[in-house]
């Protein structure tokens, strides 16, 4: 198989079409997953889209299962690795903490709000990515109720701060809001404020 499908991606290049890499496959697939959900995601229309035949397609996946692992794969790196390397960080206590952690959002950079937010629907038809996306969620909410512990709130009101923050910020996503980033990064000390129940200004620039 791996012999035919060299032969047709050799073909596709002596037609004047471009090689395509396993990136180039998946970059595609994770703009129309973002923008239509899963269900959009197929060989066809994706090989259409980029102008080559499925041989290209499966030079690099064996099926389309194939691809939508590596869109999740694509999801823990973009979406969930961030959050992850703020884990065992000794500077990062507290209040310190929390803003690292919400400038992972607000950076948007490699964070998707939109490649979240395809991803959490596309886990309610799902089992493996609806369990992918309640550990990420665990692991978000465990990072913030250490920055609330640390701020010196316990218990209940350690919980529920962190809910409130972490509901809060999945709510804006899900509301697809929409609004100048200079608001965006104007209302961060105010958000701060509310989330944390320190003084505007205690927490320090972002």
């Amino acid at each position: 198989m791996a012999t035919g499908n060299s032969s047709r991606a050799t073909a596709e290049a002596g037609n004047g079409r471009r090689t395509l890499s396993r990136e180039d496959w998946v970059g595609a697939a994770l703009k129309v997953l973002a923008k239509g959900g899963v269900a959009g995601v197929k060989v066809d229309r994706l090989a259409k889209t980029l102008k080559v035949t499925r041989g290209s397609f499966y030079f690099h996946f064996k099926d389309r299962k194939d691809l939508l692992a590596a869109l999740l794969d694509e999801w823990r790196r973009r979406n969930c690795g961030p959050f992850q390397a703020l884990d065992g960080r000794d500077d990062l206590q507290g209040t310190a903490l929390f803003r690292a952690f919400r400038n992972v959002w607000v950076d948007e950079d490699p964070f998707s709000p939109a490649l979240d937010m395809a991803v959490r629907d596309w886990g309610r038809s799902a089992k493996e990515v609806a369990q992918a996306v309640q550990g990420a969620d665990a692991f978000r909410m465990g990072l913030l109720r250490r920055a609330f512990d640390q701020m010196g709130y316990a218990g209940d009101e350690a919980l529920i701060r962190t809910r409130v923050s972490y509901f809060h910020q999945i709510g804006y996503y899900a509301m697809a809001f929409r609004e100048p980033r200079a608001d965006r990064l104007r209302y961060l000390s105010i958000y701060d404020d509310v989330l944390t129940g320190r003084p505007i200004g205690e927490n320090g620039p972002c």
